[in-house]
């Protein structure tokens, strides 16, 4: 007897298509929206895109009522929808999301290409922490200290910058500070064989208390001497970065924006094309066979946790060195647990969880645009945004992704 596919995907499907015809469409705003394809200073100049409202969203919501009928029809024929049929159903609810709620605005023209340069910018500390979190799963670790490791980098960077007024020390000293709170995850959860998840829980509050105590006690007293870090220079590329929409994204940068993307590829490649990853995943998946194969497992773990707690301080040091002026408290802001998010969303794999953090930072900028724009949908709810959309993509595939088999096990040589 087969097992038909689950209908998860189908009634998501169908409640998209019904919001998007019923509540954008029928329901809503004749106006039109207006998208602007350039930002200030390009050098070529793109048409403007415009889209009437309710028209716009009719049109879209019939799409997806079409692809949500065809799910279902798979789902008959015992076979599930094809992905790339999926993310365009997704990429079609985003567009008439904006258009829905631009074409009601007070001013009803917002610029893509802003909108997508802020995403990539809000999504950099989300890359690192998740790259830091599939580095420890992959090797077996469950890793819940993201949010303290990127704290403790973005304080590190911060008060070493302000001593030496030189933002690239504060850099490596954010990734030897998030190397710390790994070493202690390190310890506690494979040495001692503390459960990691409550490791991770007590760091996080840890490294909240300490950054929050040093914040008061040594900050505030001289904000100039300890809390006025030297930021790190944008670097343009010449001509790459004048190309219309994709080049301030990719060559218009910080150095920690440059190194996401370096990163990104080199975790990948070292987890999938390299002797060090293969021995990695094993770990992670079965560390008893992998023992009996001479693999030391702790030491591979112990290493790969440290390597992740790198990744994520320099992640952290972003906000000190690159997006704010001065270190606050909380200045992460649970972005580690966003980060943890994506890593789940993007299936421990390090291009998984990049795409995952640039849909999280996406939703984080497109709820501080709207709400400058002056939609009609309450502030309370745009600022909820970032957060429902990582509950939305974790619950929506938490049943179907399965991380690594080992991850959060700790492993005692008999």
């Amino acid at each position: 007897m087969s097992v038909l596919p689950s209908k998860k995907t189908s009634i998501i499907l169908s409640a998209i298509a019904v919001i998007v015809f019923l509540c954008f469409g029928l329901l809503g705003n004749s106006e039109s929206a207006h998208f602007q394809l350039n930002s200030p200073g390009d050098a070529f100049e793109l048409p403007e895109l415009v889209f009437p409202g309710r028209a716009s969203n009719i049109v879209i919501g019939l799409l997806l009522v079409g692809i949500a009928a065809y799910s279902w029809m798979q789902r008959k024929k015992g076979q599930t929808l094809a992905t790339w049929m999926v993310a365009i159903a997704a990429v079609l609810f985003v567009l008439s999301f904006l258009i829905w709620v631009v074409s009601g605005a007070d001013i009803s023209t917002i610029s893509l290409a802003s909108l997508l340069a802020g995403a990539v910018v809000l999504a950099v500390p989300l890359v690192f922490g998740s790259l830091s979190g599939v580095l420890c799963e992959r090797a077996g670790v469950v890793n819940i200290a993201i949010e303290g490791q990127l704290l403790g980098g973005a304080f590190t960077a911060a008060l070493v910058s302000s001593l030496t007024k030189n933002a690239f020390l504060g850099l490596i000293a954010a990734g030897i500070a998030g190397a710390l709170v790994s070493l202690v995850l390190a310890l506690f959860s494979i040495k001692y064989v503390v459960n990691q998840i409550i490791v991770g829980v007590v760091l996080n509050v840890l490294v909240s208390g300490i950054t929050g105590f040093l914040f008061t006690t040594v900050m505030q007293e001289d904000p100039e001497l300890f809390n006025s870090p030297v930021h790190l220079p944008v670097i343009e590329i010449p001509l790459l970065s004048a190309i219309p929409v994709i080049g301030p994204i990719l060559f218009k940068q910080s150095v920690i924006g440059y190194l996401m993307y370096l990163a990104v590829f080199i975790v990948w490649f070292g987890l999938f094309k390299t002797k060090w990853g293969l021995r990695v995943r094993a770990v992670g998946e079965h560390p008893k066979a992998a023992d009996t194969l001479g693999i030391k497992v702790n030491r591979t773990r112990f290493w790969n946790v440290t390597l992740g707690g790198i990744v994520a301080g320099i992640g952290g040091s972003f906000f000190t060195l690159v997006a704010i002026d001065s270190f606050t408290k909380e200045i992460s802001g649970g972005r580690g647990f966003i980060a943890l998010a994506a890593v789940i969303f993007g299936r421990w794999n390090p291009i998984g969880a990049f795409l995952a953090a640039l849909l999280f930072g996406f939703a984080d900028n497109l709820q501080v645009i709207l709400t400058i724009i002056g939609t009609p949908v309450p502030s309370q709810f745009m600022a909820m945004m970032p957060y429902l959309v990582t509950i939305f993509a974790v619950a929506g595939l938490v049943g179907r992704s399965r991380g690594p088999a080992a991850a959060g096990e700790p492993y005692v040589k008999e």
